[in-house]
């Protein structure tokens, strides 16, 4: 979603950007269910939503766009869980970087994301694997 996208969702819930989310809202406006923003808690310690008194939690906008990101590459660009744990380590995931806000393409490091090129790996590696055996065959033949 874009800036303007994401400014006009906050207005239409009648917050502004600025405003801290609840995690309904959080999870309304990505897409996702509840338990999965607090199983991703558990697996990013870099989601630090704020606790109020019975333990509601209300995420800051960048925690918020912190999110989209971490579903971004988990969803569409096929990261694991790990994966994104170590662009988190490494710094490929800024908090407040100028791609998150934008949601943008993933950090140099990131591996192919489009279908085309995640199709050219696998077969260059599908290539590789049948040259190994074919080496292993004529090996165990002689």
């Amino acid at each position: 979603m874009s800036e303007a996208g994401e400014a006009t969702a906050a207005r239409r819930a009648g917050k502004s950007a600025g405003a801290f989310r609840t995690t309904s809202e959080v999870a309304k406006e990505l897409g996702l269910p509840a338990h999965v923003l607090r199983f991703w808690e558990s697996k990013f310690p870099q989601i630090s939503p704020l606790r109020r008194a019975g333990g509601r939690r209300y995420y800051r906008p960048e925690d918020v766009a912190l999110l989209r990101r971490i579903r971004q590459c988990l969803y569409q660009e096929g990261y694991t869980i790990r994966g994104v744990q170590k662009l988190l380590r490494e710094g490929g995931l800024r908090e407040g970087s100028a791609d998150l806000a934008a949601a943008g393409p993933a950090p140099v490091a990131a591996p192919p994301a489009c279908g085309e090129a995640l199709a050219a790996a696998l077969e260059a590696v599908r290539r590789e694997l049948v040259a190994i055996r074919a080496l292993l065959d004529k090996r165990g033949r002689s």
